[in-house]
């Protein structure tokens, strides 16, 4: 077997590295897919006349249906290779976006937006779990983080989606990308493996035995092991509120520029994605190592970061949405960009501490079906709010004090784990 030696002691797995550059590509069209939307709003309303709840319900019916699935998705990634979900799930991603390119109807849309939902689950809960069945301790959270800096820079070019939908139209932009993810699936097919084994940054003369075969559990005894962990539940209420103020961000950020400071749409979408995503690049890699290195002499690290963290991106994301100053603005939330990533890098690490491998592709399904339910509502209420004129810099400062919320909540995790391994 290849392996990559660690440290003298350790190794990972061949393709462990691979993997992660493949995941990260995914990662990047899956979420410019998402963003690539909002930055286009001016476009697709003039081209499909819509209500600003209606446009906002374009995402929230995507988030639903992705939140519904969530749970069957990281299920089907347990029980079966890991690698074969990732693989159909960007197959269905390039033909519904495809078909989205061609909608003429809002019914039409809002039908697409929902099958996107379908696609897109499958991946993450596949994703996150794959990865750690090939990076397990000390290059954990690294791994996790390069993948994350693929959503990070998928995000960030979003902007693209609104300047095609500017210069010719918008849907133009879906049905170039639907293209581009049919040539990546044959990619994908020829070098995305499952590993061999699942005992990853292991001692290099210690005996592993091979599980490539998938242990098969029912799902109610999922549910079971894994609810009667209080650590989960208070993890999970943390992943709702997360959910709830991260999208509330990001998908109404644009308009929020494009409205305050006169922007265009063009300009808008640039603001917002260009300039905020690469600290959340940044964010993802750098949080990482220190993460790692960190846990290696305090095994709660990955719990303390996201806490550390949080307590940056609150006052900024208050301060960011106060000023009237637009370059304070943008600099508040780049760094809310740079030090809310703690949170996502550590998500699937954290549930390693307490949850057992073949668990948690459906406990990262089940998180994430609350985490988008709850960011789908959010999304909707923002666009009734909007159509009862109540400005979105007030409901950015109600999400700046929910992520101190956020520090108490991951406080209780930290504490049950504690409780759990004595």
């Amino acid at each position: 077997m290849n392996n990559t030696f660690i440290n003298n002691n350790t190794y990972l797995p061949h393709r462990a590295w691979l993997t992660v550059f493949l995941l990260f590509l995914v990662a990047l069209l899956n979420y410019l897919d998402r963003i690539m939307l909002v930055t286009m709003r001016s476009s697709v309303i003039d081209s499909i006349p819509m209500s600003e709840a209606q446009f906002g319900m374009l995402t929230s019916i995507f988030l639903w249906v992705y939140a519904a699935l969530s749970p069957i998705a990281g299920y089907l990634a347990d029980r079966f290779k890991r690698s074969h979900v990732i693989i159909m799930s960007l197959i269905v991603w390039s033909l519904v976006t495809w078909l989205t390119g061609h909608a003429s109807s809002y019914n039409q849309l809002l039908f697409y937006r929902a099958l996107m939902g379908i696609s897109e689950a499958f991946y993450i809960p596949a994703a996150f779990a794959l990865i750690v069945d090939y990076h397990r301790g000390r290059t954990q959270s690294l791994a996790t983080g390069i993948h994350l800096a693929g959503v990070m820079l998928g995000q960030s070019l979003g902007f693209i989606g609104g300047w095609i939908a500017e210069q010719y139209s918008w849907n133009l932009a879906f049905n170039s990308f639907g293209i581009v993810g049919v040539v990546y699936a044959v990619v994908l097919i020829l070098l995305l493996r499952d590993p061999e084994h699942k005992g990853v940054d292991i001692p290099m003369n210690s005996k592993v035995e091979n599980d490539n075969k998938k242990i098969k559990v029912g799902f109610g005894e999922v549910l079971k092991v894994i609810f009667s962990k209080p650590a989960y539940i208070y993890l999970l209420v943390f992943w709702c509120v997360l959910g709830l103020v991260s999208w509330m961000i990001s998908a109404w950020l644009p308009t929020y520029y494009q409205e305050n400071y006169g922007l265009s749409q063009t300009r808008a979408g640039l603001f917002a994605t260009a300039y905020l995503y690469p600290f959340s690049i940044a964010g993802a890699i750098l949080s990482g190592v220190i993460t790692d290195k960190w846990s290696v002499k305090n095994k709660y690290a990955r719990v303390l970061v996201p806490m550390i963290g949080l307590l940056i991106a609150a006052p900024c994301v208050f301060m960011a949405s106060y000023t009237s100053m637009f370059v304070l603005a943008i600099i508040f939330f780049m760094v809310y960009g740079l030090t809310r990533m703690t949170v996502d890098n550590n998500m699937m690490p954290i549930m390693c501490l307490f949850i057992d491998n073949k668990y948690r592709a459906t406990a990262y399904g089940i998180m994430n079906m609350f985490n988008m339910f709850v960011g789908g509502l959010g999304i909707y209420l923002i666009g009734a709010m909007r159509d009862m004129n109540v400005e979105i810099g007030l409901i950015y400062q109600i999400a700046a004090l929910s992520l101190v919320l956020g520090v108490f909540i991951l406080y209780f995790v930290k504490r049950n784990i504690k409780i759990q391994q004595k």
